[in-house]
């Protein structure tokens, strides 16, 4: 999605390509309950917009975990 750039209009069709060229597909087939992961704010909205999942920043998640095992 490159920062702003997929939520423009004129480049919102190809945010949305680019995304099913990897990022898309992979955040899909991961089963219900799994954490998912990603680093760029851009790309985790986009995962929240287009599949309705919830992906975090690493950092959150090893937080999370370390707080866990406290």
């Amino acid at each position: 999605m490159a920062g702003s750039f997929g939520y423009e209009a004129e480049h919102y069709e190809m945010s949305l390509k680019i995304g099913e060229l990897g990022v898309l597909p992979k955040m899909r087939a991961a089963p219900p309950g799994t954490l998912l992961a990603a680093n760029g704010t851009s790309c985790r909205h986009q995962i929240a917009d287009v599949l309705g999942r919830e992906a975090r920043h690493i950092v959150r998640l090893l937080d999370e975990a370390s707080a866990d095992g406290n």
